[in-house]
């Protein structure tokens, strides 16, 4: 071996142990406890490339859906959720009202993709694979909700219980509750056990009340007597354990027309049921054995449940007695129903949509119901989906703003690959497909009838990357580059989707309220144009202005007092320098 073969040789040994030097420090760094998985062994290469590329939006027009300009406008992101999610930290942060999203349940059966490979049982990095993946799209999610927002996750029993640790390591501040919901009543056969459920995740504040009541029918209703009938050893049912409990419920011709004041406690009454001279009835808690109970309710509260209480003849005992009906309850843990069936309300569904198949749709009920327990009466909220696959969550939301005439919207984020090997992709041949006819209406593939559209409008983007040097540092010219590709980007962000006007110096966006306007030069010389053309609007204006910093121009235009100035791009650069921290 000469010399220079033997300085090579030197060279390579020198750099592998500076490699080890760096992998012990990072082994040494990493926290000993909790939930801990390997990270290093192969880094998910989408992530890595957000280092030097910056992704972007450009909404593909022959795809939008307009049947209602009234109606608000939903969206659809072809391309990797990743991507999605990074602009989504600029354009929706803090705006998210729900999140419900289905990921890959990591069963082992290739039913998902790392770094373009499908992810096997024999690959014995897998469970680290989908906590990678899973963490960093979790923690740009969580920067999308609201204080009061919620996300739902589902999961199956594969990684229920990693999933569960790291929603707590996310979400620390969070109350965290697994719903069990059974979606396949038949099972599915193990060596063991007939699985025949799958878990859903809600994470919502704690406190308060944050998940809506559950609206049950008639039927359904949770129906029981008024008065405590608990027995046992204890005594916290009787009068003398509440006397603020103990009042008449007044009557009159088999109605509740008032409720009467706390009676004196040495008033005892001979029987439940009192006529008055004027035919009013007094109704007292008194059981059978003449024992002198309680009312549930105190009487300083009683008028907040009047809608749920009614009189009933008791036959038997010839009396009259006041049952409380309980439509809205709280959602229990276990969700057992028809509407669940992920075969006939998701698999058959979808068929009958679109005539295609994908793996495991959602039941559409079941989606409805996870979204209704999140938004308790808010119509106008935004529900996002970052792998929203077939777009069960879109229907859903269509479904419920039939329901109540709401204004709810959808984000959808789904990878356009082919689906099942058949040729179909998933976002432009099935989801899109899907929402096209639920909003418009169509002829059902399998039951062969018409199904009314339930309206709604679309805009369909997808994701482009724009190449730079590094995040860490954007070059002049990439930043006027990406200031030209950046206005559907702002569009989105404004809710203004209407392009008016664009020319090499401006783009004017619009909609029923608002305009939005992005100046791309470094050069001025038309600025003060654009800006007295804008003035001369009578609706509200977002004016974004190409500026090497920030905050350069948001006091030279205060006397126009309908134009809002934002700058452009350093804003994008900072949210995406953090995306690449948290990543």
């Amino acid at each position: 071996m000469n010399m220079q073969e033997k300085e090579k040789k030197n060279k390579e040994l020198l750099e592998e142990v500076e490699k080890l030097k760096r992998q012990v420090k990072t082994l040494k760094s990493r926290k000993k406890y909790g939930l801990v998985w390997e990270e290093e062994k192969e880094p998910e290469q989408i992530v890595l490339d957000c280092q030097v590329k910056i992704p972007i939006l450009k909404e593909v027009k022959l795809k939008e859906i307009i049947t209602d300009k009234e109606k608000p406008v939903n969206i659809l992101i072809e391309g990797d959720n990743y991507h999605a999610l990074s602009v989504l930290n600029y354009t929706h942060k803090k705006k998210i009202d729900v999140i419900y999203i289905d990921p890959p349940y990591n069963t082992g059966a290739k039913d998902w993709k790392y770094n373009n490979n499908y992810v096997d049982i024999n690959d014995l990095y897998r469970h680290s694979k989908w906590l990678g993946m899973m963490s960093k799209r979790l923690w740009l999610a969580k920067n999308l909700l609201k204080e009061d927002g919620i996300l739902v996750c589902t999961i199956d029993h594969n990684e229920l219980d990693t999933l569960g640790l790291l929603l707590k390591e996310i979400f620390s501040t969070k109350e965290i509750t697994c719903v069990t919901i059974v979606h396949n009543p038949s099972g599915i056969q193990g060596l063991n056990f007939s699985h025949n459920n799958e878990y859903a995740y809600f994470v919502y504040s704690s406190g308060k009340r944050s998940i809506a009541f559950e609206e049950r029918s008639e039927e359904d209703a949770d129906i029981r007597l008024f008065m405590n009938t608990a027995k046992g050893k204890t005594t916290n049912y009787l009068r003398k354990s509440g006397y603020n409990c103990f009042y008449p419920i007044l009557i009159k011709e088999g109605k509740i027309i008032g409720f009467d004041d706390v009676v004196k406690k040495d008033y005892h009454p001979k029987s439940p049921n009192i006529k008055r001279k004027d035919g009013v009835i007094e109704i007292y808690p008194i059981d059978s054995e003449g024992v002198e109970r309680k009312w549930v309710f105190a009487r300083d509260s009683v008028e907040d449940v009047i809608e749920e209480l009614s009189v009933k003849f008791n036959t038997k005992k010839g009396i009259f007695e006041i049952i409380r009906t309980k439509r809205n309850i709280n959602y229990k843990t276990v969700w057992i129903g028809n509407k669940f069936n992920a075969k006939n309300y998701g698999t058959m569904l979808l068929a009958n949509i679109i005539n295609k198949k994908f793996p495991f749709p959602k039941s559409l009920y079941a989606v409805m119901e996870c979204i209704k327990a999140c938004i308790h009466d808010k119509n106008e909220s935004i529900i996002l989906d970052f792998f929203a696959g077939s777009g069960t969550t879109g229907n859903a939301v269509l479904e419920l703003n039939k329901e109540d005439d709401g204004k709810r919207k959808f984000i959808l984020c789904t990878n356009n690959e082919d689906n099942n090997g058949d040729g179909a992709k998933i976002a432009s041949d099935i989801c899109y497909p899907r929402i096209m006819n639920v909003i418009k209406g169509y002829i059902g593939f399998l039951d062969k009838k018409q199904h009314n559209g339930l309206g709604g409008n679309l805009r369909y983007f997808k994701t482009e990357l724009l190449d730079i040097e590094h995040i860490s540092h954007v070059s002049d010219e990439q930043k006027i580059k990406l200031t030209y590709q950046a206005g559907d980007m702002i569009a989105l962000r404004e809710g203004t989707f209407e392009e008016v006007e664009k020319n090499e110096w401006w783009q004017i966006f619009k909609d029923g309220t608002k305009y939005t306007a992005v100046y791309f030069k470094e050069d001025k010389k038309k600025l003060n144009e654009l800006v007295k053309k804008l003035s001369k609007l009578k609706e509200k204006v977002i004016l974004y202005i190409f500026s090497w910093g920030k905050n350069e121009y948001k006091n030279e235009f205060t006397d126009y007092k309908n134009v809002r100035v934002e700058d452009i791009p350093e804003p994008i650069i900072d949210v995406y320098k953090e995306v690449n921290r948290l990543g």
